[in-house]
């Protein structure tokens, strides 16, 4: 298998509860407002939108990467 290392991702997984409440807040607020997202005219309020986030965290449909590449964190679907 041949070793394609040039223009990979080093990432790795910060869970969540590590992170300080008020700073995952930010990122999660940050994510669901970002350019891009699609949360067409649901009604949600930024509230809802990050609740919703937080749910997906505790049920383990997202993750928290940190690149280390980037040297920035985002939230991705497991």
């Amino acid at each position: 298998m041949p070793a394609h290392n040039n223009h990979r991702e080093e990432g790795i997984e910060i869970p969540y509860h590590q992170i300080k409440p008020d700073t995952l807040r930010r990122m999660i607020e940050e994510f669901v407002t970002r350019d891009g997202t699609d949360w067409a005219e649901v009604g949600c309020t930024l509230e809802d939108k990050v609740e919703q986030v937080i749910r997906q965290l505790k049920d383990k449909k997202v993750k928290v990467v940190f690149d280390l590449t980037s040297q920035t964190a985002n939230l991705v679907p497991r």
